[in-house]
């Protein structure tokens, strides 16, 4: 692609900060960057023609944790640390919010019920056992009690009769919230372009050479935001793990209000227009998921559907009218990785799937390394 006198002059020349990832860390980081120099030309690239990621693929869950993952978490992380973890989706979240508002991110705080399945005994008595343990562990946090019990009040079939009640965990509309970020970021003066992969990198004493797809460029400093597609440019520890959704049509008196966990996390579902999204089953295939590849399998999809009809929607007829995926960055640790990389290059990548929580703090902490 051969450019223009013009376009060099107005996109490509002299870029002090070049954001990859057009995703909630990205457009934060870019944002923070402008907010710290006003008059710095911030340069933000992206893959799709939308974020490519999580970012408009997620199921629009403001959460920070059921309770069977903070005690799953517990065994792989010290209490200080699972506590350091809560408050930083917790702050994320807050931080989201205020920067966007409730009204343009459409949130709602119907609270999220974790869900047990009928045969899954040891789970739901060790959640009960230390449910006023972590409870009170994260009470600095919330000033209340998070998690309490609740009976089946939506008329799930095939669960125990009771479930856990999260008051704290709320809702947003991924597609809203995206659309306030990109306005936010343009409003700025902040250049986003799409359609445009960076395949390479170099990085000299002085600037960053950047070869993309259709041309190269220098940048003085480069941001690389891309999560579970990080491995594609950088050498950290994180691994892309696909999350696959469906959601139905219109479904007429539809009963369920709030976010849901079922076996673990692993399965999730919502209202959202008389609708339920529901996503998940990367438990059925965990090597088979950690893939870039934004396809769907029949196995988790169909999966998917024997839930639909057997747990959430018993005695309702339904029909499935969109599918989708989108790519979450994992790793052994819950921690995102926050860095600097090399002389001019920095990440803000691994969110561990809560990049709806944590994913504002972590561009701004981003951006907040760079000079």
């Amino acid at each position: 692609m051969n450019l223009s006198y013009w376009e060099i002059k107005t996109w490509f020349s002299n870029v002090d900060y070049t954001v990859v990832g057009s995703g909630i860390v990205g457009l934060s980081c870019a944002i923070q960057l402008k907010y710290k120099y006003p008059k710095a030309n911030v340069l933000v690239l992206e893959r799709g023609v939308l974020p490519q990621g999580a970012s408009t693929k997620n199921a629009g869950f403001a959460c920070f944790g059921s309770l069977s993952e903070i005690l799953d978490d517990l065994k792989t992380h010290t209490e200080e640390e699972v506590f350091k973890i809560v408050k930083k989706r917790k702050e994320g979240l807050d931080l989201l919010r205020k920067n966007l508002s409730d009204s343009n991110i459409d949130f709602k705080q119907f609270g999220g019920f974790e869900l047990f399945n009928c045969d899954d005994n040891e789970l739901f008595e060790e959640c009960l056992s230390h449910k006023e343990t972590i409870n009170k562990l994260l009470k600095p946090i919330f000033k209340e009690s998070v998690y309490s019990i609740k009976s089946n009040i939506f008329e799930f079939k095939n669960i125990k009769p009771k479930y856990l009640l999260n008051q704290f965990e709320g809702q947003i509309d991924t597609g809203k919230m995206m659309q306030a970020l990109l306005s936010k970021a343009q409003s700025n003066g902040i250049r986003i372009l799409n359609s445009i992969t960076v395949e390479d990198f170099v990085c000299t004493n002085t600037h960053v050479e950047i070869k993309t797809n259709y041309f190269n460029f220098k940048t003085n400093k480069l941001c690389i935001t891309t999560n579970g597609f990080a491995k594609q440019l950088l050498d950290e520890e994180v691994k892309p793990a696909r999350a696959q959704v469906l959601i139905t049509k219109p479904i007429d008196k539809l009963h369920i209000k709030g976010t849901f966990h079922l076996d673990r996390g692993y399965y999730y579902f919502r209202n959202i227009d008389n609708r339920v999204l529901f996503g998940g089953g990367r438990n059925l295939d965990f090597k088979g998921e950690e893939t870039t590849d934004m396809i769907e399998t029949k196995r988790i999809q169909d999966k998917l559907e024997d839930l639909l009809k057997t747990v959430i929607l018993p005695d309702k007829p339904f029909e499935v009218d969109y599918r989708w995926s989108g790519i979450m960055g994992i790793g052994n640790q819950k921690k995102p990785i926050v860095k600097q990389v090399s002389n001019h290059v920095y990440c803000g990548v691994r969110l561990g799937g809560m990049g709806v929580a944590i994913g504002s703090s972590v561009g701004v902490d981003l951006a907040n390394l760079l000079d």
